[in-house]
């Protein structure tokens, strides 16, 4: 999966970006064949953003994003709300399967 992680009015220390590419990869576990996923870190003003973009298999695609006092908590915010989506998402072998039914 190819990753992809930048910063908007600012720079990403390193601690973090290894933080987000812990998360991406657990993330991606939970996508159906996921083909590239991005991480947006925002800094305007006192508050901070991060948006999390996953691409999944016939063009499905996941974003949650969040704000935070600092970085590492927008990324939290947003992880979870992606998590959340991907687990209401109910897999394709099971739509099919009770589609036969």
């Amino acid at each position: 999966m190819k990753t992809n992680i930048t910063a908007r009015h600012g720079e990403v220390p390193d601690r973090l970006r290894e933080r987000a590419e812990i998360v991406l990869a657990r993330l991606a576990r939970f996508a159906e064949r996921p083909t590239s996923a991005q991480v947006t870190f925002d800094t305007d003003g006192p508050r901070a953003a991060a948006e999390l973009i996953i691409k999944a298999a016939r063009g499905a695609v996941h974003v949650a994003s969040a704000e935070a006092r600092d970085h590492r908590t927008a990324l939290d915010r947003a992880t979870a709300k992606l998590r959340r989506q991907l687990d209401k998402r109910e897999p394709s072998h099971r739509r099919a399967a009770a589609g036969k039914r």
